[in-house]
């Protein structure tokens, strides 16, 4: 055909009863970034630095770090290939829907739309921990909830004015990240005293649990580095050739993350002086001092150190703002299905600005609300952590039912896992299960009756508001009505 490709995308949109509303201005890359800006190494690998090192170690860096990259890239790749066959703004909540039915569509972009929040405010609170050192203000609870709130407000009206704005600050997220763990690297190996490699095995355990225990534990600080990936897929009605683009995005997001977040680790950690006098750092006020900034000063010395962990609280900045991009498309997407109270108002796209505005407000907002409810960044990330992989794997996990029983599904991607598709989604799938259960076990008890009173709370809006008006979107009705090779058949004659 002779459509271009913008043209081509939106007639691949229409398969699915959309209109084009967003702007699509996105290419390979500004895709790819949506995603490595919200896992951010220098947010999720610093921020909970001490919590791993306190529970597991050194160890828990050398070991851990591999381990949850390895399991989160087969959850990725299995999350593309479902991406590249629905690739909407929806994203985990389309793929569930047209899998599973109604409920589970909406519970999964529920759970989706609970954990970024909750995220975003564990990012842009540890953001404000970090740069606070920096401008010579002490890190007082009521300074950090502060300057945690102001960022918040800046990144609200940044992405209400436009997805071009964003997506040029997300391109330079990526560089900002890769300059930023290089550069903390490299002093770190060059001017700050080190430790022997065999220091990388070394084991710390305070937390009164056997050490394997803790060490399972510990993997919330990779695990939750590991989250909003699902970005690139979120932004699939906003990128050029989506089918293929947005898988890739996800997966090399992940992948490159991997490789960079674990060259940070080893530097840092072969930076430490002593685990025991890292994890007990305060400031002259006694308020206490994040691990990694510790490590820095001792290291570098303080204003040196602090300049280093100014720049990690830059990335962070980054990673609050695609957050809230992500979270504001899958209010959105939900809203424009009936899905979410207010719907009306919360799938409005400004004429101007080609962005979902009130969906933008209602993320900042609900951030500052959880943050204050939770009090503790590991609580709030534990909680982002657990709702999000269970929003990832759910349909994962219908997905390998349709595969299983001989569904056609897997034939709507271009970005295909092909014949080891049913083992990479079973291996996913028994992992993903299995660390979200740990992740809400002591002393994380808070964020397991938070996601408790979650589920219960959606569960009666479901049931007393949004049921009786919750659409299932059409292109889902369709393609139920379309038996197997037909429904690829269908597809495909759209996007060609």
């Amino acid at each position: 055909m002779s459509n271009t490709p913008s043209s081509s995308d939106e007639q691949d949109l229409k398969h699915f009863g959309y209109a084009q509303e967003l702007f699509r201005s996105m290419g390979g890359f500004s895709n790819f970034a949506i995603s490595f800006s919200i896992i951010s190494i220098l947010t999720g690998a610093v921020t909970l630095y001490g919590y791993g090192l306190n529970l597991g170690g050194p160890l828990e860096m050398s070991l851990g770090w591999p381990v949850a990259t390895l399991f989160t890239l087969l959850l990725a790749a299995s999350m593309a290939e479902l991406c590249s066959a629905y690739p909407t703004s929806g994203a985990m909540y389309h793929w569930a829907t047209a899998l599973g039915g109604r409920a589970p569509g909406w519970f999964v972009a529920s759970l989706n739309i609970v954990g970024l929040i909750a995220a975003l405010a564990g990012i842009n609170f540890s953001a404000a921990q970090f740069v606070l050192p920096f401008l010579g203000i002490s890190p007082s609870p009521g300074h950090v909830f502060l300057m945690f709130a102001f960022t918040l407000l800046v990144h609200g009206l940044i992405n209400h004015f436009g997805v071009r704005l964003v997506a040029l600050l997300n391109n330079t997220s990526v560089v900002i990240h890769i300059i930023g763990v290089f550069a903390i690297a490299g002093v770190l190996f060059w001017l700050a005293p080190r430790q022997p490699v065999s220091f990388l095995a070394s084991t710390s355990n305070s937390s009164g649990h056997p050490y394997t225990w803790a060490f399972l534990l510990g993997l919330l600080q990779a695990h939750w580095t590991y989250t909003g990936f699902d970005g690139s897929a979120h932004m699939a009605e906003e990128t050029h050739d989506p089918r293929r683009v947005a898988p890739w995005g996800t997966v090399i997001a992940v992948a490159v993350s991997g490789v960079v977040g674990y060259i940070l680790l080893l530097s840092i950690t072969l930076a430490i002086r002593s685990v025991p006098e890292v994890l007990a750092a305060h400031d002259a006020q006694g308020n206490p001092i994040p691990a990694a900034i510790a490590i820095l000063q001792s290291g570098l010395g303080y204003r040196f150190g602090n300049a280093l962990a100014a720049f990690a609280s830059v990335a962070m900045w980054f990673c609050g703002l695609s957050c809230v991009t992500s979270a504001s498309r899958a209010i959105y997407s939900l809203a424009r299905d009936h899905g979410t109270p207010f719907a009306a108002t919360m799938q409005k796209v400004s004429t101007k600005h080609g962005t979902p505005v009130a969906a933008i407000w209602a993320t900042v907002i609900a951030a500052l609300a959880a943050m204050a409810w939770t009090g503790a960044v590991p609580i709030v990330t534990s909680l982002s952590t657990v709702a999000l992989y269970l929003a990832y794997v759910i349909p994962v996990a219908l997905g390998l039912r349709a595969r299983l029983r001989g569904s056609d599904w897997p034939k709507l991607a271009i970005w295909t896992l092909g014949r080891w598709g049913t083992a990479l989604n079973s291996i996913a799938l028994v992992y993903t299960l299995f660390i979200c259960f740990v992740l809400m076990m002591p002393p994380n008890q808070l964020a397991a009756k938070t996601l408790v009173g979650v589920l219960i709370v959606l569960s009666l809006v479901y049931i007393l508001e949004v049921r009786r008006k919750f659409i299932t979107p059409g292109w889902v009705a369709e393609l139920q009505r379309i038996p197997g090779d037909a429904t690829t058949q269908a597809v495909e004659s759209e996007a060609d």
